[in-house]
């Protein structure tokens, strides 16, 4: 089975687009499927946040264009900058995947922080959108949390 081992490719030709949700969009080693059936084998060096827009290498110089796919979400609107810092802030804490975009947060549905966003002042809707959080703070990689080789405790 072909090779995808890096990100990168531009100006290759395309083998196919490969549309998946944020959830299955962190991954480091997976045969996979893009949308016109060709089948490829993700081979990354380390787990890799694949963001919408990359493209992926292939070992013949062709590349697979990936696209995020539409899925439930929620949508928090905030009335001003310092709201939506506030609230990005609660969001932050709960170390949950979040898109900040000038006005609103972008989350996956949960009824337990639609609530508290609400209670916080936000108009919060379900929306069905492609969903990009932000990446974490060192890098591509996962945004819930973050590595524990420090001195420190969650309480």
């Amino acid at each position: 089975m072909i090779r995808a081992s890096k990100i990168g490719g531009d100006g290759a030709a395309l083998a196919g687009v490969l549309t998946l949700p944020h959830a299955d969009r962190v991954r480091r080693r997976i045969a996979l499927t893009c949308d016109n059936g060709f089948q490829f084998l993700l081979d990354l060096p380390d787990v890799t946040e694949l963001r919408d827009g990359d493209l992926l290498a292939l070992d013949d110089g062709r590349a697979v264009r990936v696209e995020a796919a539409a899925e439930p979400l929620m949508q928090a609107v905030t009335r001003d900058p310092l709201h939506l810092a506030q609230a990005a802030w609660h969001v932050g804490n709960r170390h949950t995947p979040a898109e900040v975009l000038p006005d609103r947060l972008i989350l996956r549905r949960d009824h337990v922080l639609a609530d508290m966003l609400r209670g916080l002042g936000c108009a919060v809707s379900d929306i069905l959108a492609p969903f990009n959080p932000l990446s974490g703070a060192y890098g591509r990689g996962r945004t819930q949390g973050h590595a524990h080789d420090h001195d420190h405790h969650h309480h």
